[in-house]
């Protein structure tokens, strides 16, 4: 017999933001006892505040500021994931914000792709958090990531990240995979289905929020 599951939305909060349910397919990774399917990819606050993921991945195209971490962990109601460089910021100062980003209560810190192994090794020396790092191709050496101390992979391949995950996980059967899902329901079950173990979503910006919601507006004057 099919659980049934009281829902509460209210007025005010009808209008969040929501991912879609075929994530809850995912099996998921727990997380010092937090069990986490989905990844909202958003360092917009106002969107962080209202959108029903498990989780904020808040990884962005600049030098990694603390500042901006610590305002999206304070505005955040679930856990989050930050990016601490590894690609143009690397060295001490990637090992130096993954330790600030733990003391300011992150969840995990997140590595990108061109991360040297050996700066993944420094991190996990210093920090008792996840270390998630970034892949994007097939050709990723895996094993050596694994083996310098990373305890998720986080998939993003564009059009090619169930294929990626699949091949991954043909190899790892155990090895945590976070993966973006894409913009439909048919490519984030794909995904899931590839393997994945949570799925990463980007919402929409608010700029597109609004816009619809002013389309709205028009039509009723």
């Amino acid at each position: 017999m099919p659980k049934h599951m009281p829902t509460y939305t209210g007025t005010l909060r009808s209008h969040t933001l929501a991912l879609p349910q075929c994530v809850s397919e995912c099996g998921g990774i727990r997380i010092f006892g937090r069990r986490i399917k989905s990844l909202a990819f958003s360092t917009d606050v106002a969107i962080v505040k209202n959108i029903n993921a498990d989780a904020i991945i808040a990884v962005y195209p600049f030098t990694p500021q603390p500042v901006i971490s610590q305002a999206i962990i304070n505005v955040s109601d679930v856990p989050v994931f930050v990016g601490v460089g590894g690609g143009i910021t690397t060295g001490a100062r990637a090992v130096r914000l993954a330790i600030q980003a733990e003391h300011q209560g992150a969840y995990g810190v997140v590595l990108n792709a061109p991360t040297d192994n050996a700066i993944i090794r420094q991190i996990k020396e210093e920090v008792d958090i996840p270390v998630i790092i970034t892949v994007v191709s097939e050709r990723t050496d895996i094993r050596a990531r694994i083996d310098a101390g990373a305890d998720f992979l986080n998939v993003s391949g564009a059009a090619r990240t169930p294929e990626i995950v699949a091949h991954i996980r043909n190899q790892f059967p155990e090895v945590p995979i976070i993966a973006t899902g894409g913009p439909t329901e048919e490519s984030v079950l794909k995904t899931i289905r590839a393997g994945a173990n949570a799925i990463t979503y980007t919402p929409p910006s608010t700029g597109e929020l609004f816009a619809r919601i002013m389309d709205k507006y028009r039509d009723t004057l």
